[in-house]
């Protein structure tokens, strides 16, 4: 059971808001625990009903649909962008139908990955023609299908189709209509389909190694349409100014992620995909971090405002013209382009791209790719071509010799992302500056989806209680939240007796805010030194830590939804994300205080990790980072963890592409120029310690790496020789 999961029935034991706090060391009395919203049921790609809100004003939204766009191209491991060399397509085998041709097409996106596909063309046509992608989806033998002739016979009986040849052949039906509507038609095959066999389909990217370094096949499918543009765009016959994508289902999810990320494509026409049910059932159509916070309907409103029309059916799309295109509708209208979306189901047929909704996306071609031809389109009769003649490899073409194997492309793609990662490292070319902003562009916009973002305004807070320290000073607990999450994280605060400070020690604990009490609930011995010395300090109990966690006992392992992370940490964030997250909205919350303004200056923060903790807490300040030196000290005990170290996908402190962007030494890396005591390093791979050395020295910031853990006493003789 996921840890989301693991205490829905401790939500139900609230305290009443009146009841006393339980001293200082606990916000509630034991057994109880505060309604964390994140303590329920997880997100799964199943559910009934993904919601998301469209925002209210254009600055909103526009706001929104950069941090989304970001968002896709981190999860899909897209960014920094890959490669694109020149397209240098092999085309053959031309087949003459008259009106139309067919041509078998192969080119190379990445070195030794091969797109390949079939090439409809208008025969009689002149100049420059509309260009159209249509990515196939996950019907039996993609490319190639063919339904049979019973199928085919229901189809016919059920109204669905008109002609024997579309009911076996939907998908030529669609490539050979469009043709003859003059547009250039790119038919292409999904990885580990039809002759892109080379490497599976539904296998290869579920390891840890994989999630690590954000190697998905979201990712690969989605640069391959991409480059399917690019070879559009490449063809002397097409309009570069007239791309559009029409896919269904799988090749419909294809759809609105490439019209997602990339400017070019002008029409869209996703078809049984987007909705606000299922979101997509197969590990091509999902990544870590793709979708916490939104749903398809949010990637698909990317779009806006260029035309896009979708289609329903009776399956889990059955309720889009009610549920994801007024979604839709708001985000165009705030364009002043409400007309320009539009969605209708055909709840009497189940999951297809048959004949009535092809023609009404026939129409919508028509219509906004100016192809003039006269309403109601019909499709006609056509001959299907054989799949043995569809086939793109012969023996006068056979696959390329240099065609990479899972293995070899894994490999292929691990030595990409070191080499981009280098490249930001050594910053040739330019000078230290422009070296240290790159590297915060591009591992810091990476940081921003990873750790959930950065410090923000809109706090909820409630307070519990308060009382008298032993030993003199005050205490207040509560639970605090960002407004809107509905989460409840505990909180303590310490004040000294001659009351608050010039500075607030934040410090944090793997086993929770009672760490830094003993049994009798009285400050340890180094926090007593702090509240004496004038210090204020605060704790909080972040994510499946302290109380909230049932009895207190740690977590070592958490559940996912299947062998393949993506389907968890697609829909929801992972436990040391949220951990960080919860850092980013404890500390900025009270160091914002008007209470803590002395002598019209803010209270200095230190920003302390220990017990498990550091990692987070190094990680939080690396999230704050804007590359101003923070007026605190961050110390940090990472107990020699390191992401390279993880074997486990049921390990909580698994951040998927931590290694991507350098592991923990790379996203510590952006907490320079700040002060920075990072103890606890003995064991951790000078590879993922060399990239924190390397931009600290750029930055000139002041960095002290030790191989032993940092104790308690120590903590407090930093923080009281500053």
């Amino acid at each position: 059971m996921h840890p989301l999961c693991l205490f829905a029935a401790v939500v139900g034991t609230l305290l009443a808001s009146d009841l006393e706090a339980a001293g200082p060391a606990r916000v509630f009395p034991e057994g109880k625990s505060p309604a964390d919203s994140r303590l329920g049921v997880t997100r799964n790609l199943r559910d009934k009903y993904h919601p998301w809100a469209a925002p209210k004003t254009l600055k909103k939204w526009d706001a929104e649909a950069g941090r989304v766009r970001r968002q896709l191209e981190v999860a899909t491991g897209l960014w920094p962008a890959w490669p694109r060399g020149p397209i240098k397509p092999v085309i053959h085998g031309r087949v003459d139908r008259g009106d139309y041709t067919v041509e078998k097409v192969y080119f190379a996106s990445l070195p030794g990955h091969y797109v390949t596909g079939s090439l409809y063309r208008p025969k009689k046509s002149r100049g420059r023609r509309p260009g159209i992608l249509c990515p196939h989806g996950h019907w039996p033998q993609g490319r190639f299908h063919d339904a049979g002739a019973g199928s085919a016979a229901a189809q016919l009986k059920q109204g669905a189709e008109k002609f024997e040849s579309g009911a076996r052949f939907p998908l030529q039906a669609r490539m050979v209509q469009l043709a003859r509507m003059g547009c250039v038609v790119f038919h292409y095959d999904m990885v580990g389909y039809a002759d892109s066999g080379a490497l599976p389909h539904r296998s290869g990217f579920g390891d840890v190694q994989a999630v690590l370094r954000l190697q998905n096949l979201m990712g690969l499918q989605t640069f391959n349409s991409i480059r399917a543009v690019d070879f559009l765009e490449s063809l002397p016959d097409v309009d570069k100014k007239k791309i559009a994508v029409t896919g269904a289902s799988g090749g419909g999810t294809q759809t609105f992620m490439l019209c997602a990320l990339d400017p070019r494509p002008s029409v869209a026409f996703p078809a049984v995909m987007v909705s606000t049910g299922m979101q997509g059932g197969c590990v091509c159509e999902n990544c870590c971090f793709l979708r916490p916070g939104i749903n398809n309907i949010t990637i698909a409103a990317l779009f806006a405002p260029r035309p896009m029309a979708l289609s329903g059916a009776n399956d889990w799309t059955i309720d889009i013209e009610t549920k994801g295109l007024p979604e839709l509708k708001a985000v165009y209208g705030l364009y002043g382009k409400a007309d320009l979306v539009h969605a209708k189901c055909y709840p009497h047929f189940g999951h297809n791209y048959n004949q009535v909704s092809r023609e009404m996306m026939y129409s919508w071609m028509n219509t906004f790719l100016k192809l003039g031809l006269d309403e109601p389109i019909r499709e006609r009769d056509f001959k299907p071509i054989a799949v043995s003649d569809l086939k793109v490899f012969d023996a006068e073409h056979p696959l390329p010799g240099d065609a990479m194997s899972l293995e070899q492309y894994r490999t292929a793609q691990a030595r990409m992302i070191e080499e981009q990662y280098a490249k930001l490292l050594a910053g040739k070319g330019k000078g230290k500056g422009k070296s240290l902003s790159r590297y915060r562009q591009v591992v810091g916009s990476a940081a921003r989806v990873l750790l959930a973002g950065t410090p923000s305004t809109g706090y909820s807070s409630r307070g519990v209680g308060k009382g008298s320290l032993a030993g003199g000073g005050t205490y207040e607990t509560g639970t605090i939240t960002r407004s809107g999450l509905g989460h409840a994280i505990p909180w303590t605060l310490l004040t000294p007796a001659k009351g608050a400070g010039s500075s607030l020690v934040a410090w944090f604990d793997g086993g929770g805010k009672s760490a830094l009490f003993d049994k009798q609930g009285r400050p340890v011995p180094a926090v007593r030194r702090l509240l004496d010395a004038g210090h204020t300090v605060l704790s909080a109990d972040v994510y499946l830590t302290g109380e909230l966690v049932p009895e207190g006992k740690p977590v070592t392992s958490v559940a996912t939804h299947g062998s393949f992370v993506g389907y968890t940490y697609g829909y929801n964030l992972p436990p040391l994300t949220h951990r960080v997250r919860d850092v980013l909205t404890v500390v900025p919350a009270f160091a914002e205080k008007q209470s803590f303004v002395v002598k019209g200056e803010r209270m200095r923060v230190h920003l302390v990790g220990t017990g498990g903790a550091g990692t987070w807490v190094v990680l939080a300040r690396a999230a704050m980072s804007r590359g101003k030196p923070a007026r605190g000290l961050t110390i940090a005990d990472v107990g020699g963890f390191a992401f390279s170290k993880i074997t486990r996908r049921d390990d909580p402190m698994l951040l998927p592409g931590a290694l991507k962007y350098g592991g923990l030494g790379g996203l510590a890396a952006l907490a320079a120029p700040s002060r920075l005591v990072v103890g606890g390093t003995g064991g951790i791979p000078e590879a993922e310690l060399m990239p924190l050395k390397r931009i600290y020295d750029i930055a000139g910031g002041k960095l002290t790496l030790e191989e032993d853990s940092i104790s308690f006493d120590s903590v407090a003789g930093l923080i009281l020789a500053r």
